[in-house]
């Protein structure tokens, strides 16, 4: 969000629901791991995937992987259940990260929470793990990456920004929009995208009568260093904003030191409107109570870094930042109950 003011009944759990056998990234294989790469402190996608499937096969039951849906470019979006066996679900909770091609370290994030959470997991809680949204967005960058190329990416395949694709609170009202258009501005249309409408179909799937509906939802974003809540579109309060406060405390204790602090997102500053975010979307259509997390501070430590657009993002070492983000994640487990 932050990037434009430097330019620019209880059941025994099963698998989420994968997309229709007719869809043509379902049977897509995973790509191979590309090594060495031009950022070895972070995961390439192959190598996110790679981590995650040796769990897989390492403790069986425990984490079930399955597609969410198809990107533009037909590539598989890669979800995984992840819960205890012996224990029948009673809750269940999504998290998402890389929306945005060149914040990576919200994929870092995820991927150690999801590492975490597998060898203990919550007795009865299930949480759905998206690890790359944006894959094609992200296939661009590390193409960059591997090429040298210094290229600021945002979007998917079509550059259409994931983050303002959703269908509630797409339209301002901010007297602020005439002077800043751009900020104000959203998609094409409401889920216009495939990434986008396999998130929203994921999310209905599991709204559907007896099944387990989701209760809690996080989205990890770079950079800034807030944890935000709805509204994102309109400045007025929501219903239990109190509830969504607390939870966001709760995270932000679960950090330990140099903690971000939660905030309702429309209320970062008096200008700002996101306009079509994800965490509207999910509070307003789902009644789940979201979260955007701005993971870091950016990643900036020289000035030679504000001309490389990857380090606007990701810090060199992301290593502290994940230890506290798997503490953040961990405690919001715990404070959706």
């Amino acid at each position: 969000m932050i990037a434009w003011l430097l330019g620019v009944a209880l059941a025994r759990a099963s698998p989420a629901p994968a997309p229709p056998a007719d869809s043509a990234c379902a049977a897509s294989p995973v790509e191979r791991p590309v090594t060495p790469h031009p950022e070895p402190a972070y995961h390439f996608a192959a190598e996110v995937y790679a981590a995650i499937d040796a769990v897989v096969t390492r403790s069986p039951g425990v984490v079930h992987p399955f597609v969410v849906g198809c990107t533009l470019e037909g590539a598989p979006i890669r979800g995984y259940a992840v819960h205890d066996p012996a224990s029948p679900v009673t809750r269940r909770l999504l998290l998402i990260a890389n929306i945005h091609a060149l914040e990576w370290i919200p994929t870092e994030d995820a991927l150690a929470f999801l590492l975490d959470y597998a060898a203990r997991p919550e007795p009865g809680v299930e949480v759905v793990v998206v690890p790359v949204v944006n894959v094609d967005g992200r296939r661009k960058v590390e193409a960059d990456l591997l090429a040298g190329r210094n290229v600021y990416r945002r979007g998917n395949h079509d550059h259409v920004d994931l983050n303002r694709d959703w269908a509630v609170n797409r339209d301002s009202h901010a007297a602020w929009r005439y002077l800043l258009p751009s900020r104000y501005a959203t998609s094409p249309a409401p889920l216009s995208q495939p990434e986008t409408r396999a998130i929203d179909a994921l999310l209905r799937a599991h709204s559907a009568a007896g099944d387990i509906p989701f209760s809690g939802f996080v989205s990890l974003h770079s950079f800034g260093g807030f944890i935000y809540y709805p509204w994102a579109g309109r400045w007025e309060r929501a219903a239990d904003w109190p509830r969504l406060q607390a939870i966001g405390e709760a995270m932000q204790a679960g950090m330990g030191p140099h903690a971000y602090r939660p905030r309702q997102l429309s209320r970062w500053g008096f200008f700002f409107r996101g306009q079509g975010m994800e965490i509207d979307h999910v509070y307003g259509e789902f009644g789940i109570p979201a979260f955007l997390v701005e993971t870091t501070r950016s990643g900036l430590q020289s000035p030679a870094d504000l001309h490389a657009y990857f380090r606007w993002y990701n810090p060199r070492d992301p290593a502290p930042h994940v230890r506290s983000g798997v503490g953040m994640l961990r405690a919001w487990v715990q404070a959706s109950a």
